[in-house]
């Protein structure tokens, strides 16, 4: 009975920090003075690493770049890296791959979403919220693409 137990799928948090923060206002104090619309882009980027034995990190980077409405003038750009440390163990290749890329960043972004809140905040403009994400379908599409290009690459090999 206690190697079953030993064979089962192990999941641990071990620490959550903040890797890296960055904000920057190119246009300060200036751009508040004007009553200008801003437009947001946010891009948002997992990054799993093998650490030692079971353990892994993953890094969600979110970068959030606002520009003024109907122009190239950057407002300000606010960046963060959250990272985990996670024990796993006893996963098929295809499950630890799936809880890295998409049950750790689930874990992680409610707290680099407070972090940019607080960093776009404290550069001076309104608090900005950042909608939830659907890791696990964004790991399911980025799976797709992998499968479609592996496919091409060989279609691609076979025609030469």
């Amino acid at each position: 009975m206690a190697e079953q137990q030993d064979q089962q799928p192990k999941f641990e948090i071990n620490r959550v920090y903040v890797k890296d923060v960055s904000f920057e206002s190119p246009q300060a104090p200036q751009v508040f003075l004007e009553n200008n619309q801003f437009a947001v882009d946010v891009a948002v980027d997992t990054k799993p690493r093998h650490v030692e034995k079971d353990f892994y990190e993953v890094a969600l980077k979110v970068t959030v770049t606002s520009k003024k409405d109907k122009s190239e003038d950057i407002v300000y750009i606010a960046e963060a890296c959250q990272a985990g440390v996670f024990t796993l163990s006893n996963f098929s290749k295809e499950q630890q791959d799936q809880v890295l890329n998409s049950a750790c960043a689930n874990i992680l972004f409610p707290f680099i979403r407070e972090t940019i809140a607080n960093l776009v905040y404290r550069g001076g403009f309104p608090q900005l919220y950042l909608a939830p994400i659907n890791f696990d379908a964004l790991y399911m599409q980025q799976q797709e693409q992998a499968k479609k290009k592996t496919a091409q690459a060989t279609g691609e090999e076979g025609h030469a």
